[in-house]
């Protein structure tokens, strides 16, 4: 009788952990909209955006601020999330969304940010300089940027680093997504539109945030980390980090 109890003590709680959250449902369905372009859904296998999200620690009641959000791949997923009980938040180089997104049925919830600044492609091997600046908003709850940072020269990156962090309210959460690049290597044009995890680490802790986690999610051991990613045999299956900080 007893060991009857125990396996069926066992398997129920097999069972719930193999049961979706509220808001892992809410990812995979904002996943399977029919709004979404077939090129994002096509992306779905290599940037696994329901164990990324997962990762990040999101939830539907969030207050997120989205970095660079380009075409909106990410923000197609994210604002479904968000619109019953939070809010989505998009920042830096927002003009595609602005004029494509959020006038789409579903999007009118997004805010775009204006900073108030531009960027400057001043930087080695045509990085951008952003000056310090603000984003204007206060206790929000997660900030994120998926593959962006190498886009920045350090400099550049410590201003918005700056800003997530003022505009984050204690114990709020910083996820950040990039291709991988050797550490130490020197920047190239092969490489430039990598970034070194450990520099990216080390700046943003010097933000004053902290380290809280890292993912193996987009490793890919057959990336060699030093060509282009724009490339045809590359493009996909870069090696990616994905770090997560919290503001203390």
């Amino acid at each position: 009788m007893r060991f009857c109890l125990i396996v069926a003590l066992a398997l129920s709680s097999i069972a719930a952990l193999a049961e979706p959250s509220e808001v892992e449902q809410k990812i995979t369905e904002a996943m399977s909209s029919e709004s979404r372009p077939e090129a994002d859904v096509i992306r779905d296998w290599d940037r696994s955006p329901l164990e990324t999200l997962t990762f990040l620690r999101l939830q539907d009641d969030m207050r997120v601020l989205e970095l660079l959000p380009g075409g909106g791949w990410y923000t197609r997923i994210l604002a479904p999330v968000l619109r019953e009980n939070g809010e989505l938040y998009v920042a830096i180089a927002t003009d595609n969304v602005s004029q494509n997104l959020v006038s789409e049925p579903g999007f009118d919830h997004v805010e775009v940010v204006d900073i108030g600044v531009g960027m400057e492609r001043t930087g080695p091997f045509r990085t951008n300089f952003i000056p310090p600046f603000e984003f204007g908003l206060s206790e929000i709850d997660m900030a994120l940027t998926f593959r962006n940072m190498h886009n920045f020269t350090p400099e550049g990156r410590a201003n918005i680093n700056a800003a997530v962090f003022k505009a984050l309210k204690s114990g709020g959460y910083y996820g950040v997504v990039d291709h991988s690049r050797r550490h130490m290597e020197p920047m190239t044009d092969e490489n430039r539109r990598r970034a070194d995890v450990v520099q990216i680490m080390k700046e943003v802790l010097a933000a004053g945030f902290e380290f809280v986690d890292y993912s193996d999610i987009h490793y890919r051991p057959d990336d060699e980390l030093r060509y282009e990613v724009g490339r045809k045999t590359v493009t996909g299956n870069t090696d990616r980090f994905s770090l997560l900080f919290r503001k203390p």
